[in-house]
């Protein structure tokens, strides 16, 4: 049964986007870590993640509904070790499934996690992760209750 609550189909765009930024930061501070919000969206960064002094992570938040394309444009999007990508992806009647991506993911890209120059084209350089069933499966190792374990040595309370 569908539930109200999770019937994501009846947010827009922007209000979609919110809720995934603000149910990471949730799911941040319950894995008892910091966060704290960026006043100005310039850099591509939504909020700082500190695990301990000196140690904070940069975090860019994407959602998508089922399926699709997500893009990080590469003017925002530095690769290096303390970027992650945080992605929701949103269904009707589920929670969102939650990932969260070092972008020193896109050092080698494939076939989901790709790469592109756009050279001589209007399209600004991006780096995209492409979400379809096979892309599904390649996210599976970047679940974010592994990662927040793998990265910052954290647990979700059960």
């Amino acid at each position: 049964m569908v539930t109200l609550r999770h019937t994501w189909s009846k947010l827009n765009h922007l209000q979609i986007g919110r809720y995934a930024e603000y149910f990471f930061k949730m799911q941040f501070v319950l894995s008892g870590l910091d966060v704290y919000s960026a006043e100005v969206d310039d850099k591509g960064i939504d909020f700082v993640v500190r695990a301990e002094p000196n140690r904070y992570w940069d975090i860019q938040v994407k959602s998508i509904r089922k399926g699709g394309y997500i893009f990080f444009p590469k003017r925002n999007f530095c690769i290096r070790e303390n970027l992650l990508a945080s992605i929701a992806v949103f269904q009707d009647g589920h929670e969102p499934d939650l990932y969260l991506i070092p972008a020193t993911q896109w050092r080698e890209p494939n076939a989901v996690f790709v790469d592109h120059d756009y050279e001589g084209l209007k399209s600004k350089p991006e780096y995209g992760i492409n979400i379809s069933a096979k892309g599904k499966k390649a996210l599976e190792p970047f679940r974010f209750e592994m990662q927040v374990e793998t990265i910052f040595g954290r647990k979700l309370p059960d």
